[in-house]
């Protein structure tokens, strides 16, 4: 299927692939990874990038897209590229020259999509997360609604296409929905989601402004010692999931990132192995693996019917296909596991513990 079929509307206008690659890597992956592993994502039809400040490789991702772009595998209209502000850069004075720092990274025109990073300020300076002399994080003090009018004033200027929010709660998103003067609303939110966190309550909120929801660590919590306890259980080997992959003969995998697009959420599937990165982007080739059930459903199963045709061209595949999914005990049973921690509190504390 035409890559470009698989996208949701955006309220400002332009569109979102459905489906997207995450570059993220940790500091001891070597820099031409980043390299290497977009051009082969592009190459597996991936067409949606995302990408960070704070993931130190722009320059190199920008490389893979300019790349295939000049040997002809793509046009740069083909290509969506997120790029974020990260949050010692929220004073609104910081945001575009933030963004111009990027593009400059990145050696494009422009973004298709800028979105804040964190609501929690840090400290402005060179430092990605600075601390005191006891090493405590050296947070700072921004008004978020100052922060949205420079994101506006980036858009105006023609750096980025559309622009959003990341790691946002309900009232954060209200607090810009509701500013005085509002030019733009955000397009997105980009939170941690999965069937152990599957934000339903934000999802439908979002929805409900016509805010598209992305979802990152949507294969699961990323487990190093740092970040979650190491005794709670592990998605993709999740008895449920793992039928569900046996039956669809797909991969846990497969099925935890058809899951979302089908709740008409935006997906992040992120790797370095070339294996993984081809398989991930099977969601958009195979459309037998398509379940959905009933608005009684609960827990990973709920808000499983996907957005209107119009808005997602998923809907409209296959739906003769569909079923009623497993049994309402094997749904009960994986909606009692405890779920992943969210980063949309601890995100900064964590985080700081890689750098």
């Amino acid at each position: 299927m035409d890559p470009k079929g698989w996208r949701l509307k955006l309220n400002d206008g332009h569109s979102i692939p459905v489906l997207g690659f995450g570059t993220y890597a940790p500091e001891e992956v070597p820099k031409s990874k980043a390299t290497e592993a977009t051009e082969l994502a592009i190459d597996a039809g991936f067409r949606h990038i995302d990408c960070a400040h704070l993931y130190n490789n722009e320059k190199e991702v920008g490389q893979a897209i300019r790349s295939k772009i000049e040997d002809g595998t793509v046009k740069r209209e083909d290509i969506f590229y997120t790029s974020k502000l990260w949050v010692t850069f929220l004073q609104p004075q910081l945001v575009q020259p933030a963004l111009e720092r990027s593009l400059k990274n990145l050696q494009l025109d422009y973004v298709d999509l800028y979105i804040i990073h964190s609501p929690v300020a840090l400290k402005p300076g060179e430092e990605l997360l600075p601390k005191d002399e006891h090493g405590k994080l050296m947070f700072d003090t921004v008004d978020l609604c100052a922060t949205w009018e420079a994101m506006e004033k980036c858009k105006d200027a023609g750096l980025t296409k559309s622009i959003g929010v990341s790691n946002f709660n309900r009232r954060q998103l209200e607090m810009i929905l509701n500013k005085p003067g509002l030019k733009y609303k955000p397009v997105c939110n980009q939170v941690e989601c999965h069937p152990y966190l599957t934000q339903r309550k934000l999802l439908d909120f979002c929805k409900s402004k016509d805010i598209v929801l992305v979802a990152y660590s949507a294969l699961g919590t990323q487990r190093l010692k740092q970040w979650v306890d190491q005794s709670s259980p592990v998605l993709l080997e999740d008895p449920v999931l793992c039928a569900m992959a046996k039956k669809y003969q797909r991969t846990p995998a497969l099925i935890a990132l058809r899951y979302q697009l089908q709740r008409g959420v935006v997906v992040l599937a992120k790797s370095y192995n070339e294996k993984r990165i081809k398989e991930n982007v099977q969601p958009l080739v195979h459309s037998c693996v398509f379940f959905v059930v009933g608005s009684s459903s609960c827990g990973m199963w709920d808000a499983a019917s996907a957005w209107s045709d119009e808005q997602c061209h998923v809907c409209a595949q296959d739906s003769n296909q569909r079923n009623t999914g497993p049994p309402a005990a094997e749904r009960a049973n994986l909606t009692t596991r405890p779920r992943g921690q969210p980063l949309c509190v601890v995100f900064l504390k964590c985080i700081s513990r890689f750098f």
